[in-house]
């Protein structure tokens, strides 16, 4: 008999008293996992620094929390968590090593976590204004998807001929002890920068940001990149992220013990492209949010309109070397 998939969306079970992964009821309400995990949490210092919530309302990184049953957690969670963190600490090489889906587990499960806590925020808001929570369907039908390939990580799923995300890693010149943290909920897009390296991940597009952005990545192959260059791909990829206006839609094939799923055509029955059309102004302002640590402002970026600002390409479209780049660390 094949297992079972659990969709805590179907009741909406944000309780304390199950586990996030699985569903089965926790011998106690104390049965939780950290959000952020505690070596990342340690190395930099996070545990007591605020981390706001899309209520408004202020929590710390230590306060995020996961229920999670303490098998899982042995079994499935700790092991990944242990391999992750030996790699963190050794630098880019050690990541770039790493089976790109334990990467993308691992990153999914904190960003799974900051989810769970925003709902359990909202629920508890709603009930004291005396109202029920709502949440759009497209939102509960990334989230779920999101869900339901965690799931990989206790369950014998195998992504059938398609990788469910797309997953960037670049060796970035970084300042010591940096510790730069994204994430965009909606689009479920990821991204860290710490040691050595910066890592984004778009959880949810079966790989067609990869593809959108294939020009730019192939003329920076494995090249060094300057902290600005690395988060001005940080603004090129929220920002198609968010102009992606496909919801995947996947079939679920139980196969003797294994679960295969296999992702649906993307095009579907409509004739329109997967991404809606690049506005340089409203790029220019995701840049903007991006460059704050080097002061740039929107209009400087687009003064321009048409040749928005640009670290990663020169003028003739190649690549700036990370040495070429003056501007502060």
């Amino acid at each position: 008999m094949p297992a079972q998939i659990y969709n805590p969306f179907e009741k909406f079970n944000f309780s304390n008293r199950n586990c996030f992964l699985t569903g089965q009821q926790l011998i106690s309400e104390e049965e939780k996992i950290q959000v952020f995990p505690q070596w990342l949490m340690s190395r930099f210092n996070l545990q007591d620094q605020p981390f706001k919530l899309l209520d408004e309302s202020m929590a710390t990184y230590k306060d995020l929390k996961l229920p999670c049953s303490a098998q899982i957690n042995h079994d499935y969670l700790e092991p990944l968590e242990n391999e992750i963190a030996e790699a963190f600490e050794r630098g880019y090489d050690a990541v770039k090593q790493l089976e790109e889906v334990k990467l993308f587990q691992w990153a999914g499960k904190l960003l799974y976590g900051i989810i769970f806590n925003e709902i359990q925020a909202g629920i508890r808001q709603q009930h004291n204004n005396g109202e029920d929570f709502n949440m759009s369907q497209a939102i509960i039908h990334r989230f779920s998807h999101l869900h339901l390939m965690l799931q990989s990580l206790n369950l014998p799923i195998i992504f059938d001929e398609f990788t469910p995300f797309s997953l960037f890693l670049f060796k970035v010149n970084n300042s010591e002890d940096i510790f730069g943290y994204r994430d965009e909920i909606n689009t479920l897009t990821f991204s860290l920068r710490i040691k050595d390296f910066g890592l984004i991940i778009c959880l949810q597009d079966n790989g067609t940001n990869r593809n959108y952005h294939h020009e730019v990545l192939a003329k920076m192959g494995d090249e060094l990149l300057h902290p600005i260059q690395f988060e001005e791909m940080n603004a090129r990829l929220f920002y198609s992220a968010y102009l992606f206006n496909r919801l995947p839609e996947y079939n679920i094939l139980p196969v003797n013990e294994d679960i295969y799923i296999e992702a649906m055509p993307l095009r579907g029955m409509s004739s329109k492209p997967l991404f809606d059309h690049w506005m340089n102004k409203t790029y220019g302002q995701v840049l903007e949010n991006f460059w704050k640590n080097w002061g740039f402002l929107l209009l400087e970026i687009i003064k321009d309109p048409e040749h928005p600002v640009s670290y990663l390409l020169d003028k003739e479209g190649e690549f700036i070397k990370a040495n070429d780049i003056t501007l502060a660390l």
